[in-house]
Parts: structure tokens; sequence; C-alpha cells
């Protein structure tokens, strides 16, 4: 039985619904064509351009052969992008998967973490496994009850070494609880930026600069030692175009007209009629302020991977080509409205030699203009020291297979 619905067709959370989602775990799931079948110069260029950032190392094609890496990477989160399925569906598994016990109850990003253990190289081609790793009930700041929901999504590169480890945790709310109790709310006002608001914005634009080739040692870094802010905004809903231009649209399948119908017929539920009765995508609250109104949220919206993004160029930025992203990890708690300007801010916390390794641990921030923290997260970044280079981390498995077992017990724990 999935989530039932209201008198005004909201979905509700039932124990059966949880039931079943719990039954999920550890079940592959059947993924969207990825947008990149390949790493290439225009695919990465693309992605790091739509997130505002042009780091030589990923889109001028002279300098990456010059660095440690012999040749141009893609940024940490492009995985996003790529992942053809690594284990194909049997009937069982199709069986126990089809519809959806959560269907009805709103979506929303609420934490990911991130570990990198060797980076993607032009030619590169992915394999991934998605799967359910948990199921947590618990009350919703939306209103009513929500199911939290962790999926693992697990990363090789064509020699089926292991790429990437990443791990979601989605809320999935009673949304026409969280639309009453919206309408309590006060609301959210956006008033126009001034023009020395906005001087400000582009002062903080033009002073950006990046560590480069120029190596950051793990001898020189100081606890308390805060990384160069970077600035996101004033958001509009061209930088969410710019955004999935790089992206791909991910959740709703690619493809307009015929093959948008072709999807519809399958899973019309991912095509909600508009105010004039046409069929459109879910996704259309994060540029379609009508549509956000209806589900209780009072103004059009980014998408949590753009903060990730985000973060993710402050920290490569700040820790130079020698340096290596390990892991990150992050909390959405607030919503980043479309007008809303983000400050990515990040603090030193902790150094560490263990494993091999030098470690720098960094505590993270995004912050709107009222001065909300809207993302907090965590890092670990990898730093050379003047007498060796940093060695890349070994993931907890050989293979994608032994890796979801070690993350479903790592959940089960």
């Amino acid at each position: 039985m999935s989530a039932v619905t209201d008198h005004t067709g909201a979905g509700q959370l039932t124990d059966e619904a949880v039931a079943r989602a719990r039954r999920r775990t550890g079940l592959p799931k059947k993924q969207l064509a990825p947008h990149n079948l390949e790493v290439t110069a225009d695919g990465i260029r693309h992605f790091a351009h739509g997130y505002g950032d042009d780091n030589p190392l990923w889109c001028d094609p002279g300098h990456g052969p010059a660095t440690r890496w012999g040749s141009t990477i893609a940024p940490p989160n492009f995985c996003y992008t790529m992942g053809e399925n690594a284990i194909e569906q049997d009937a069982e598994v199709k069986a126990q998967l089809r519809g959806d016990p959560l269907a009805g109850l709103g979506a929303y990003q609420a934490a990911m973490e991130f570990e990198y253990y060797r980076p993607l190289r032009l030619g590169d081609r992915c394999t991934s496994v998605r799967a359910q790793v948990g199921v947590q009930v618990k009350e919703s700041s939306f209103g009513g009850r929500a199911a939290h929901v962790t999926d693992g999504l697990l990363f090789a590169d064509g020699d089926g070494a292991v790429v990437t480890v990443q791990r979601g945790t989605w809320i999935h709310a009673e949304r026409g609880r969280s639309k009453e109790r919206s309408q309590s709310r006060p609301p959210v006002t956006f008033p126009p930026y001034s023009d020395d608001e906005l001087a400000a914005i582009d002062a903080a634009y033009d002073s950006e600069t990046r560590r480069g080739a120029e190596p950051r040692y793990f001898e020189d870094v100081r606890i308390g030692e805060q990384i160069q802010p970077r600035v996101k905004g004033p958001l509009t809903v061209t930088d969410v175009v710019v955004w999935h231009l790089g992206w791909g649209m991910q959740l709703t399948p690619p493809g307009a007209f015929a093959l948008a119908r072709q999807v519809r017929r399958k899973a019309p539920g991912l095509y909600p009629r508009n105010a004039r009765n046409i069929p459109d995508t879910v996704q259309r609250l994060h540029w379609e302020p009508e549509r956000a109104r209806e589900l209780g949220i009072p103004m059009s919206y980014d998408y949590g991977g753009m903060r990730e993004t985000w973060l993710t160029h402050a920290l490569t930025d700040w820790m130079g080509d020698d340096g290596w992203l390990f892991r990150l990890r992050c909390e959405h708690r607030r919503f980043n409205y479309i007008g809303d300007t983000t400050w990515v801010h990040g603090t030193v916390v902790d150094k560490v030699q263990a494993h091999g390794r030098n470690e720098v641990h960094l505590e993270l921030d995004c912050r709107n203009q009222r001065g909300e923290v809207t993302t907090p997260g965590t890092a670990v970044v990898l730093l050379p020291t003047r007498d060796a280079a940093v060695q890349l981390p070994q993931p907890p498995a050989d293979n994608l297979l032994d890796l979801l077992q070690s993350e479903i017990a790592r959940f089960a724990d």
C-alpha cells in the first residue's frame, strides 16, 4: 500500500507505506540514462561553468597535463552527471520496486555525503549502483510525519575501480499539512537590492582568488584559518537554467515533446498539470513560483546539488591543484529562494596525520543575505607536505557489489 491521499489529494504517510519502503533496502534501483556517458572536455566545462567555476584544472586543456594528475580531470561533483547501471534488475526486484510507497508526499533533499577516492579523467566512463540503505520516520518541520530515506549512490570507473561514494537523505513529508502550516507563517519578502548591495557582491566576485598551481602545504595550515569566502547570487531563474545545461535534468527524464510524452505515459505523476491544464515537470517548482506556493513553499528555490557544488568550489580553489577533497558532508536546512544571495564560508578546525594521510578538517556553511545559515557542512581535505605528495585514500571495498554490502552494514549499525 502506498501513502494514502486525503480529501485534498495530498499524501499522508501510513505505517504500511513505511514498512513497504523498508523492504526496499539493498535493492538496486534502475537509474535514468546519465547526462554524460563519457568524461569529455565539453561536458566538464559546461558542468563547472554551471556553478560559476572556471578552474583551469577542469576547464583549460593545456593546464591539466602539467599538474600531478597528468591530464584534465573533472570536478568532484561531476559524478552527478554520470553512472550507467552496474546491476541489471531481475523480475523479483522489479516487482518489489514497482510503485512508490511514498507517492503523494513532498520530497526534499536534506543531507548529502561524498567520499572521493580517485579522479575522473577524459575518456572515463562510469558504472553505478543506487540502492536505499535506510528509512527513519520523524516529525517533520514541514508539518506532520516524514520518512527520512537514505540512498547510497556508488560509482566505479570503466576499469571497475571505485571512484565515489555518495549518500543522500531525502525527507518525504506530508505536503498537505506543510501547506496548512505555511499559511500561518509570515511571508518571505524580497525587497529590491540597492545599488550599493549589488556593488558589494560584484566586488566580492572581483576579489576571488584561486590557489591553483602553487601548492598549499599541510605544514603551513593553521587551526582557525578561514578560507576565502565565495559568493553565489543573487540567484535567478537563469542561474537554474544554466545549471541544468551542465547537470542534466536528473529527476525528470530528459527530452521534450514526443520524448516527454513517452515518459508521461509510463509515469504521469512526473507531469502534474499547470494552471493552463498542461502537464509539466514536477521540477518546475524550482522556477515557477505559482507551483511552489501550491505546495506550501513561498517562492521557487535552488537545488541542494547546487549548494554542494558551491561548497566544493570554495574548497578546491582554496586547496590548489595538488590537494584532494576526500570528504564533504552538508545538510540543507533552509530553502535558498530565487533572489537570495549565498555566501560560502569555511574554517579550519583540525589537522590530523593518520593512515598515511595529511588531513585538514573544515567546518563550512552557506549563509544568505539575511544572515541565515541554509546549509552547514564539514569537509576533509588532503594536502601535500614539503616532503611528499598527497596519497589518494583507499575505498572500503574493491568493487561496487562489495561496496554496496559495506554500505548496508554501515547503516544497519
